[in-house]
């Protein structure tokens, strides 16, 4: 009995180790079933960790790459950033010298600005003075150009005077009178033998027909002013009067006597002058009787009216 007793005792531990293995395989199992679901995760986390890392690494050597790159950068920028400093500096510096030296542009600024308007007002004066020179040197062209056209003109009016008078006298000896031209002036030379007697007042009658002659070449000529000059030698007079005491009354009378002899002859007494010039202007030294026969002589200058050119020269 005790045997059968044993076994159902038997059969209840069997049972109870089966309930109680199969509790185990249940929780095993169903650790298993998590363990593997937490394994197909983890794995799943460990592939995306590992993508990840992938993405990493190429990200870091990027990274790395562009730190580089960036270094580079870094180093050429800290040099120019050095140099931007320094050029700084010395703008700043600049500057404040500028300022410090401001007061002295300003005043140096002033003082061109007032030079530059004195230049301004020199150089305005200067092309006033050039345009009134301009003006002036036409005006003074013209006035050359018409002196020009009148002292031409003089000089062909004494030439055709000289070649008159000449062409009056052909009758007479050269040496008892010549005819030139001299200063723009015609020389009529008439040597005593012609005109007088030894200290006479009296013109000879050869000597009357060469002036009326002369009177008729110049008594026309409205344009002339003549000069009758008396000249003798240094012989004191013989006779002195209350009229003549010396060479100079000489001279003068001589020389009334030819200009009365023109007058008659038609030139007008208010184109001609008496003088004497007695012994002070003579032709040669008074050593040698020839020279002395030269120095007693009449010169009968004749000389063109200038007021046209007194005209031209007058200034504005």
């Amino acid at each position: 009995m005790r045997k059968f007793l044993m076994i159902p005792l038997l059969i209840l531990f069997t049972l109870q180790g089966c309930i109680v293995s199969k509790r185990k395989f249940d929780d095993l199992l169903a650790q298993k079933v998590k363990s593997e679901g937490e394994l197909a995760e983890t794995s799943a986390k460990l592939d995306k960790a590992t993508s990840e890392l992938a993405v990493l690494n190429t990200s870091l050597n990027q990274l790395k790459s562009d730190t580089t790159n960036m270094g580079e950068v870094l180093r050429f920028t800290t040099q120019k950033l050095v140099g931007l400093n320094t050029e700084y500096d010395q703008l700043n510096a600049y500057y404040k010298n500028l300022l410090n030296s401001s007061g002295k542009l300003n005043r140096d600024l002033t003082i061109q600005k007032e030079q530059l308007l004195a230049i301004q007002d020199n150089l305005e004066r200067t092309r006033k003075l050039n345009d009134s020179l301009s003006v002036s040197l036409e005006e003074r062209e013209r006035k050359v150009k018409d002196l020009e056209q009148v002292l031409a003109n003089k000089d062909k009016a004494v030439l055709d005077l000289k070649n008159r008078i000449s062409n009056a006298l052909l009758n007479f000896k050269e040496n008892d009178l010549t005819v030139n031209v001299k200063n723009g002036k015609v020389y009529v030379s008439l040597a005593e033998q012609l005109l007088f007697k030894s200290g006479s007042v009296e013109v000879d009658s050869k000597g009357v027909t060469a002036l009326q002659q002369l009177a008729k070449a110049l008594k026309d000529q409205k344009d002339i002013h003549i000069m009758v000059e008396g000249h003798t030698d240094n012989v004191p007079i013989s006779k002195k009067s209350a009229y003549m005491q010396d060479n100079w009354d000489l001279s003068v009378m001589r020389a009334t006597s030819i200009t009365r002899i023109l007058t008659k002859g038609g030139v007008s007494p208010n184109q001609i002058t008496a003088s004497g010039k007695g012994e002070h202007s003579p032709l040669a030294p008074n050593t040698t009787s020839v020279n002395k026969q030269k120095n007693r002589r009449t010169e009968i200058i004749i000389t063109p009216d200038l007021d046209e050119l007194f005209k031209i020269l007058e200034v504005n």
